[in-house]
């Protein structure tokens, strides 16, 4: 390695702030000394707490003892080799970061050790130049990987960003990608049924964005005629059209760094897709009437219900455009396909419903077996809308089933299937069938399905081994 430089040789001005910093906490681990001695320094100058080690055996108590972000691993350790001693922290801390430190002869060992998860590798001799650089990169992505980390906790959480709510794993799916797409710049394509809540998703997107002080604006695309769209869009000069009486700017000008969320995008006429395009890919629109391009820096958010690939493939919708919107994409998940988060959900909109007008709402067991075994093709939009009917309808505290509308009503005979050849079915033919259709329409949730079926787990158990089903 290099001679050690002083840490007072590094130029103030040249570290990142504090506050910009991700504390970390690290572990050197080297058999020379030098080189453990000026890794110390560097962390040392940047801030950070570090302790350095000379074995891969030392290097595991440490590890096993206190919490470690950031371990450096010379290569070539005598005794456990640099590469065996990565598994093993990653094995035990998948979380810590380890950066092999290798020499010139062993670079394809190293490129080995980051495909068994190693987050990067220097060359020695480096300079503590190169080493700085290397920690300033890490904490940075420590940092966004905290930031990510909280984000999902919160959107997860019942206040989340944009109030989605949701625990299925379907939904821990969503949150990942909703995390990543946040702070990015790149369009993300929305895909979801209606009433899946694919605006909502779109301003969680946005405000838990380094874009979140900006204008974030929603555009129907499928509820306006095209000229108003192109109109709303782009904007128009004075007297570009008959009732144009003074100039209007364009949304995409009006979102100036923040988010335009275009949803049904799939709606629009194909000769607005190509205009969109342009506009996209030049960052510049061209008010309607106007002869002059003004610049725009705006990200979009675009959401369908349609299947766009298909559209592409019938000529509807432009392959060059889908391409551009499509350089994110994440799918909302129909209700239907997470049963498990419809009494998080009810118990939300009633105490929003409670809250707003002043009394208490409660579903019985019996309405809440119902809300579950019912489809909901209209998604979690029909189940705030039918859960509004029945608080403005019912004249107590409690919603039963003769609340409900008529097409959940109807829905307990999904649970309890009849037979194709309509035969009379046993007792333990209906108990068994009544049991097997609610475990299905809560997504395999054995302790959920025996609460509303009203029997105690321990006999749900006993009642699967009996038909022999207990997996």
């Amino acid at each position: 390695m290099t001679a050690a430089i002083a840490p007072s040789t590094f130029a103030v001005s040249a570290l990142p702030p504090v506050e910009a910093r991700c504390p970390l906490n690290i572990l050197i681990v080297d058999d020379e000394r030098s080189v453990r001695e000026a890794c110390r320094e560097v962390a040392a100058a940047l801030g950070y707490h570090s302790t350095a080690m000379e074995s891969a055996e030392q290097a595991m108590r440490v590890a096993d003892s206190q919490t470690i972000d950031l371990v450096f691993v010379d290569l070539t350790l005598h005794g456990t080799s640099g590469l065996e001693l990565l598994r093993k922290l990653k094995g035990r801390r998948p979380e810590t970061e380890v950066v092999m430190m290798t020499g010139h002869g062993t670079i394809e060992s190293a490129v080995d050790a980051m495909k068994s998860g190693a987050y990067d590798y220097l060359i020695k001799p480096f300079t503590l130049e190169q080493l700085k650089l290397l920690l300033d990169r890490v904490s940075a992505h420590m940092r966004l990987k905290a930031e990510n980390r909280i984000l999902r906790e919160k959107i997860k959480s019942k206040q989340g960003f944009g109030q989605i709510i949701g625990r299925a794993p379907e939904m821990d799916k969503l949150y990942r990608i909703v995390a990543k797409a946040a702070h990015s710049a790149h369009p993300v394509l929305i895909l979801g049924e209606s009433g899946t809540g694919k605006e909502m998703v779109a301003r969680a997107i946005h405000h838990s964005g380094p874009f979140r002080d900006k204008p974030f604006i929603p555009v129907d695309c499928g509820s306006l005629v095209p000229t108003l769209i192109e109109s709303e869009l782009f904007g128009y000069v004075k007297g570009a059209f008959t009732g144009a009486v003074q100039a209007k700017e364009g949304l995409l000008a009006i979102a100036e760094g923040g988010t335009v969320f275009l949803d049904e995008v799939g709606e629009l006429p194909v000769d607005l897709q190509a205009k969109l395009l342009r506009a996209l890919q030049e960052k510049e629109i061209r008010p309607v009437g106007s002869t002059k391009v003004v610049p725009i820096n705006v990200r979009i958010l675009a959401a369908t219900n349609r299947n766009l690939e298909q559209a592409v493939a019938e000529g509807s919708f432009r392959r060059d455009l889908f391409f551009r919107l499509n350089v994110l994409s994440l799918r909302i998940p129909a209700l239907r396909e997470r049963r498990q988060d419809i009494p998080l959900l009810a118990t939300s909109f009633l105490e929003r419903l409670s809250h707003t007008s002043g009394r208490t709402f409660e579903l019985t067991d019996d309405a809440m077996k119902a809300l579950l075994a019912h489809d909901w093709p209209g998604n979690v939009r029909e189940l705030e809308n039918c859960l509004e009917r029945c608080c403005a309808l019912t004249s107590g505290s409690l919603i039963n089933v003769v609340d409900l509308p008529s097409s959940i009503t109807g829905a307990p005979a999904q649970v309890i299937a009849a037979s194709s050849d309509s035969k009379i079915l046993s007792m333990n033919e209906v108990e068994k069938q009544a049991i097997m259709a609610a475990i299905t329409c809560l997504n395999g949730d054995k302790l959920m399905a025996a609460r509303l079926l009203g029997i105690g787990k321990t006999t749900l158990y006993r009642k699967l081994k009996e038909y022999g089903a207990e997996l």
